[in-house]
């Protein structure tokens, strides 16, 4: 064969593609469990950091540790085992009506961790709350992001800012009070934190977000 003429180049070139991307294909299917893992322990690195579980080192562990069920809430606000299995991204969870209450023992005092999703400036925002067991109080929160601005909306994801939700409150009767305002506006300290400045769009985000989701688990929260 001519290795000079057009057909051979065109020949060599489809040869050559087709062997790429059957190796690309390959390695993409060989490493998928491997990769669907390091999310899946990742997810339960945040889940954790809701119950103020932070430098973990063996994820798998500390959250077997901590996470008694992932349990799913029910019409009257009960929970059941979630019959599914582990979630790794709880977008349009609650529009299909699953609503995933975390159980975990924190030592040795109840907690409740419920996932929440949302909106920022420039693409999702998402978290977990952490409850104490009355289910009103925040006992710690988890926040990140998929692309918002640096040393501003990004800030949502730095424990000075998720510090502030320690001890607020959640519910004013069976409303959702707990918030974000705009940084100095605090007007009422058992349910209100400061937003970022120069990040007012991800700070609102962040303040609908919750009371979208948390909305949600009112049953749940309010049950007896």
């Amino acid at each position: 064969m001519n290795t000079n003429s057009n057909s051979y180049t065109i020949i060599y070139a489809s040869v050559m593609v087709i062997i790429v991307a059957f190796l690309l294909a390959f390695v993409s299917s060989s490493l998928k469990e491997a990769q669907n893992k390091n999310v899946e322990l990742d997810t339960k690195k945040q889940i954790l950091a809701a119950l103020k579980v932070t430098d973990v080192v063996d994820a798998e562990a500390e959250y077997n540790k901590y996470v008694k069920g992932d349990m799913l809430m029910q019409e009257d606000g009960t929970l059941i085992p979630n019959d599914g299995k582990f979630n790794t991204s709880y977008k349009g969870e609650i529009a299909e009506g699953r609503l995933h209450v975390f159980e975990c023992d924190v030592n040795g005092e109840t907690k409740y961790v419920i996932p929440v999703y949302g909106a920022g400036l420039w693409g999702p925002i998402w978290g977990y709350i952490g409850l104490n067991s009355d289910k009103n109080t925040v006992y710690g929160v988890y926040f990140s992001h998929a692309g918002e601005t640096p040393g501003l909306g990004a800030d949502i994801a730095t424990p000075k800012f998720q510090a502030q939700f320690e001890g607020k409150k959640v519910l004013d009767g069976e409303n959702v009070a707990l918030s974000v305002v705009k940084k100095g506006r605090v007007s009422n300290p058992d349910y209100e934190v400061d937003g970022i400045s120069g990040g007012t769009i991800t700070s609102n985000g962040v303040d609908l977000m919750l009371k979208d989701c948390l909305k949600a688990y009112d049953k749940f929260l309010t049950k007896e």
